[in-house]
């Protein structure tokens, strides 16, 4: 399975349910990487999403408590187990985690691949992604030439679990 997020140089990835900025690079980065695959996500970061609808052109699975939560165009599984058996009708490498944060750290240990944009800012936020760099199970295997939108400067990042 593959994470996707991007985060600040704490590792924060969003503020009050909302990213802490919108990217088009990156943007465009996630929507290319993620069409036509299985995307996981909480039901907080499903509604953060413009009028609260699954993503186009992918397999939405959204894992909440609540047991009478329905939405249109989405799986929606109640509990870890019932999602590890979802998943295992898809093919690992086409599964991407996007979000939020208790959904990444309860996945994290079933990944191998980590695509991060990382911000070189700080902001206010709520919500962080596990630090990888502090985890000797990740190592950078990919990175990019310094990006710039408008006065900010970021990288895309892929980790790869070491085993």
């Amino acid at each position: 399975m593959n994470l996707i997020a991007a985060v600040d140089k704490n590792w924060a990835i969003g503020n009050k349910n909302q990213l802490l900025v919108r990217i088009p690079a990156d943007q465009k980065f996630f929507r290319e990487t993620t069409t036509g695959k299985v995307v996981v996500m909480g039901r907080k970061t499903l509604e953060s999403f413009p009028n609260g609808l699954p993503l186009k052109n992918r397999t939405n699975i959204v894992l909440t408590h609540d047991a009478d939560y329905r939405v249109g165009g989405a799986i929606v599984v109640h509990s870890m187990d019932e999602l590890h058996a979802e998943l295992e009708k898809y093919d690992s490498g086409d599964i991407y985690v996007i979000g939020g944060e208790t959904i990444y750290r309860q996945l994290l240990d079933e990944c191998d691949v980590a695509h991060i944009t990382k911000i070189d800012f700080a902001y206010d936020a709520d919500a962080y992604f596990p630090n990888l760099d502090e985890r000797d199970d990740w190592k950078v295997t990919a990175d990019s030439e310094e990006q710039t939108y408008f006065d900010l400067e970021y990288y895309f990042y892929k980790y790869e679990r070491v085993r």
